[in-house]
């Protein structure tokens, strides 16, 4: 009762302070309002008067110097951070930025009279770089807001009291509570019968999923359905939702070849058009007849504002972080920009079978005894396969759990690559796995296993044969749908390679409509088979698994993709892509967010460069004004920014 008294008092507490927390965030938001827009408020208030003072033949009252300082007050909210700006970045040896290029410009239009739209260009970039940063926030709290579903406590299970404490002094092996309505905040097992949870934030998928217990919960997914009770099984930092933070953080990282040629460019761009301004100013006085340098000043001064380089450098990475962004939401993690550009020249497609086109559940068909074996193998094989998280290893036992046997682990234990494991139980030699381990150890095996098509497990005991399993798997819901859309998305060629038998693998591959397809391979044949198909120049190539043995195969291909919900930390670690939502469909919709990032970014560089060489042209011809600058400026910068927010959309 106490507990629950406690829960109580807390409730009632947090409803008390619910007006109070309200209060303060809307004071908190009008006062960031206000910090943010205050400036750009001011000036452009006493812009417009100052013009409407202008325009009405400017009174007695707002001539000579007070005219003078009341547009340099109307400049200075907005002029005097970048002039501060550009000043400290001249201070570290980085003279040509835009902050140098507007100062620049916005000065010189002082110096010639031209004061309101001095204060014009200032304003409209000023306001341009608050949209900027607003777009940029976004992106960022969209490929961030991962991090709110970072539980900040965990209810734990000691000394026969349940008590609150962060998750990270959480211990494995310890039991902690999950409320309905609460986030799971460790990978854990579930003690529990059964519950639903909303999975969103890990995989993009809305729709809830179930989960019974003995399975793996992950942290980050929310309760939805009653108390639970989970065994953790993993520390918080190294648990699933720490893997996915740490991903997505780092994406930004590693940067696109167009991302990275826009920087080095502006580096270069910058120095250029402001030599070209300078020479637009005097060069003229030896070519030109009636020289007037205000007005070839004026020119110059045009010249530098529409070539200010802000429009590409900011809108750029800001189509490729939206769309890291757009992805993480539909439960893909691109590791960087850079695997975004790959993912749009891919070509030929290689996937596993098992967990990745297939559920990787088996599931026990039948089990066949050699006539005159006595002894209880099925019981022995399950005892040596209690130790392995192969999804065929947790068939068996769970099969021999069905037939009413008791589970032991092995005394010893060995797994031997693609073939099996072999070991002692009871005091007997065991070997349990494919027909390679058999014939490897010297062991003859029935003949009618042979014609099996699904998977067949062999079993020996000292060094004799004793029988066989045959074991089933089922296709994902997608799989078929998965392969129509990646050949729709441009994909020439899908191959799978697995460790299964080559006649399962043919099955699946012929029942999907995958071009080739090799079984019976082990991890270092995946590796030769995908080295093979590197040969080809041509070819860029994405392999798609989940499984530890197809870590090396993942680091080899151009672009790896794992399956992140069941497949192994190894695949993760090394993949380029992680499919948080185990859905081969994903893959196709990897390459469509891919391609559409690319044309988002090309369009913004067209765009950029289009109306800048127009407008340059007609400025140096003395036929723009500062205005038309402004426009090739700040508004095609916000033109940009506009296009590149679209894929945030998705």
């Amino acid at each position: 009762m106490a507990n629950t008294n406690n829960i109580e008092d807390k409730a009632c507490c947090d409803t008390d302070q619910q007006p109070n927390k309200q209060k303060k965030q809307e004071e908190k938001t009008s006062s960031t309002f206000l910090q943010t827009w205050g400036s750009g408020i001011v000036s452009l208030a006493m812009l417009l008067a100052g013009i409407a003072a202008d325009q009405l033949g400017q009174p007695a009252f707002f001539q000579g110097w007070i005219r003078i300082c009341w547009y340099v007050l109307a400049y200075l909210p907005v002029g005097w951070p970048v002039l501060v700006k550009g000043w400290k970045a001249i201070l570290k040896g980085d003279v040509f930025t835009e902050f140098f290029l507007m100062g620049i410009a916005t000065l010189g239009a002082f110096a010639i009279g031209e004061y309101p739209e001095a204060v014009a260009v200032m304003l409209f970039y000023a306001i341009g770089e608050l949209f900027q940063d607003g777009a940029v926030n976004r992106a960022k709290r969209n490929i961030k807001a991962l991090l709110d579903i970072r539980p900040e406590s965990a209810s734990v299970q000691r000394n026969g009291q349940t008590v609150t404490v962060h998750p990270e002094e959480v211990q494995t092996g310890e039991t902690i509570q999950v409320k309905p309505g609460e986030k799971v905040p460790l990978d854990g097992e579930m003690l529990s019968e059964k519950s639903s949870f909303n999975t969103s934030a890990l995989t993009g998928e809305s729709k809830p999923a179930t989960y019974n217990k003995g399975e793996n919960v992950l942290a980050g997914m929310v309760n939805l359905d009653r108390l639970i009770e989970l065994k953790v099984t993993r520390l918080f930092n190294e648990s699933s939702l720490a893997r996915i933070l740490e991903l997505v953080q780092n994406a930004t990282a590693r940067k696109a070849k167009t991302e990275q040629f826009i920087r080095r460019f502006a580096r270069v761009y910058t120095p250029i058009v402001t030599f070209l301004a300078v020479g637009l100013a005097f060069l003229p006085y030896f070519f030109v007849e009636n020289y007037v340098f205000e007005d070839w000043l004026y020119r110059a001064l045009i010249f530098l504002v529409i070539s200010c380089p802000c429009a590409l450098v900011i809108s750029i990475p800001l189509g490729y972080f939206g769309g890291i962004g757009a992805a993480s939401r539909k439960g893909i993690l691109f590791k960087g920009s850079n695997f975004l550009d790959l993912m749009t020249k891919v070509n030929t497609v290689v996937m596993d079978k098992t967990g990745t086109l297939t559920k990787g559940v088996f599931e026990v068909q039948k089990a066949v005894t050699m006539d005159g074996i006595t002894i209880d193998w099925l019981s022995l094989a399950a005892d040596m396969e209690s130790k392995s998280t192969h999804p065929i290893a947790k068939a068996i036992v769970e099969y021999a759990r069905t037939q009413g046997k008791d589970i032991s682990e092995p005394e010893q234990q060995e797994e031997v690559a693609g073939h099996g494991l072999k070991g002692k139980v009871q005091g007997k030699q065991v070997l349990i796995g494919n027909q390679k381990l058999m014939a490897k150890e010297g062991i003859v095996t029935c003949a009618d296993a042979a014609g099996e098509v699904n998977t067949v497990i062999h079993a020996a005991v000292g060094g004799k044969y004793a029988g066989y399993l045959v074991i089933a798997d089922e296709l994902k819901e997608d799989a078929s749908q998965a392969i129509e859309a990646i050949r729709k998305s441009g994909v020439r060629e899908l191959i799978m390679l697995s460790g299964d038998k080559d006649a399962v693998t043919q099955q699946v591959a012929k029942t999907l409509g995958i071009d080739k397809a090799f079984g019976d391979l082990l991890p270092e044949q995946k590796v030769q088979k995908v080295e093979e198909l590197k040969k080809d120049a041509n070819r860029v190539i994405a392999f798609v698994g989940d499984g530890i043995n197809d870590a090396p195969v993942l680091a080899l291909a151009d672009v790896g993709m794992a399956m992140g919900g069941l497949g192994s930390d190894a695949a993760i670690e090394t993949a380029d892509v992680v499919i948080q939502t185990d859905q081969p469909s994903k893959i196709a919709t990897a390459i469509q967010l891919g391609k559409q990032t690319k044309r988002i970014v090309w369009q913004n560089i067209s765009l950029a460069f289009g109306v800048k060489l127009i407008v340059l042209a007609l400025g140096a011809g003395g036929l723009a004004t500062m205005w038309e600058a402004v426009f090739a400026d700040v508004g095609v910068a916000l033109l940009a920014i506009l296009n590149a927010v679209r894929i945030q959309r998705n």
